[in-house]
């Protein structure tokens, strides 16, 4: 059961990883998405524990299962959930201004823009131009 929960998380992580060094931001948004699962998934599998539910009143002598484990996967949901709300936002001004998610494309524009700012022109007079 260990191993196939290991295993399981192993993978998740690999396929968060390979999706964030990708070129596209949607797809690094999916990779940091599925980072932060398996990072929650670890925090529980951490934790896993047989016992009665930690409720009061606690039975004498017998295992309790760890209400922290919980408390910590709670907390990384939210935070993970956060995070992701922030990066799909900045993907769709970035979409918005520059109209693409890929990041060589957005980067060629960033260029072009501080080279029009450096030669004294707007920023239509340089688009204008090949």
């Amino acid at each position: 059961m260990t191993f196939l929960l290991s295993l399981s998380v192993a993978v998740i992580f690999g396929a968060g990883a390979y999706l964030v060094l990708q070129r596209n931001l949607v797809r690094v948004v999916t990779g940091m998405i599925l980072v932060s699962n398996a990072a929650i998934l670890f925090v529980i599998c951490a934790g896993l524990s047989r016992g009665y539910p930690p409720i009061y009143p606690l039975p004498e002598g017998e295992p309790v299962s760890d209400p922290l484990v919980q408390a910590m996967a709670l907390t990384a949901i939210v935070i993970s959930f956060s995070v992701t709300a922030l990066l799909l936002s900045m993907v769709y001004r970035l979409y918005t201004s520059h109209g693409s998610v890929d990041l060589e494309e957005i980067s060629a524009a960033e260029v072009r823009e501080a080279e029009a700012i450096e030669r004294g022109e707007g920023v239509e007079e340089a688009e204008e131009r090949p």
